[in-house]
């Protein structure tokens, strides 16, 4: 029946890519934390020297199709080489990203492709799910998780009654056949994966399982230009987001009753469903 939201009960969170992004349209402010992917960055080579050069350009980001395919107002809280630590640690604040007039509904979180580059260098460690204090991030010692943590914990002070979506680092061709490269990002992902056990109101996009690699020979002719995706991959990874909150939303109609009332003080105590301000 149409109003069956879920009509197959065996269904994937992928198994069908929505262009309209579902229900992930009732949250009408969402922010977007990540890196280049997240940014809709275009690699482009000097005519001269042959080098690459690197260019944000956000309205081909997955945030912005995002956007225009439910409605919603996207904020881009993002660059190209970010990481977990340089976001909490000045990036956020010194473009205001953590100011009340950017408040959001919803929040995802599409870092870790550049911590676990600098994790193989001379960077800090992953880290793991115990790094995490829930109540106060300043415990939380400097691992990529810890920030991960860090950056959930403040946004939860700015935005107590905000979703949180956490992305997990896509199975990527910059990771084929390099085992310490993978065992890294084996680790995030599982800290990744931890979230929701530490944080109200979060729910993981589990692409690195669900999506199809990148590094398969057709995703990489069809969707990639260069080490970055073309306009076509950031449409379907926009596709991708969209449709996996839309599954979480219809396999947990009871959790998101409430959204409208983000931001305000009003609940509705006869029909709450999960939907609860935290204690104070």
């Amino acid at each position: 029946m149409i109003f069956d939201p879920c009509p197959d009960k065996d269904e994937m969170p992928l198994d069908r890519l929505d262009p309209t992004g579902g229900f992930t349209a009732i949250f009408r402010t969402i922010g977007c934390i990540g890196d280049s992917l997240s940014s809709g960055e275009f690699e482009a080579t000097d005519p001269e020297t042959g080098g690459k050069t690197y260019h944000d350009t956000f309205e081909y980001s997955w945030g912005q199709f995002l956007g225009r395919m439910t409605g919603s107002k996207v904020w881009n809280f993002s660059r190209g080489g970010m990481t977990a630590q340089e976001y909490r640690n000045g990036f956020a604040e010194a473009k205001g990203f953590w100011g009340k007039d950017k408040l959001c509904d919803a929040y995802i979180i599409a870092l870790g492709v550049n911590d676990i580059s600098k994790a193989l260098g001379s960077g800090i460690g992953i880290g793991s799910g115990n790094d995490i204090d829930p109540e106060n991030g300043d415990n939380n010692p400097a691992t990529v998780l810890g920030y991960y943590g860090r950056i959930i914990t403040r946004l939860r002070q700015n935005r107590p009654d905000a979703f949180f979506f956490p992305v997990t680092v896509p199975r990527d061709h910059r990771g084929s056949g390099k085992p310490e490269r993978q065992a890294l990002e084996d680790r995030l992902n599982e800290g990744i994966r931890r979230l929701p056990d530490l944080f109200p109101r979060t729910y993981v996009l589990d692409i690195a399982r669900y999506a199809p690699p990148f590094d398969d020979e057709i995703f990489i002719r069809s969707y990639q230009l260069g080490g970055h995706l073309n306009p076509m991959g950031y449409l379907l990874f926009a596709r991708m987001i969209g449709s996996y909150i839309d599954y979480i939303i219809r396999h947990n109609m009871n959790d998101f009753k409430q959204v409208g009332f983000i931001g305000t003080p009003y609940r509705n105590t006869k029909d709450a469903g999960t939907f609860i301000p935290d204690e104070k």
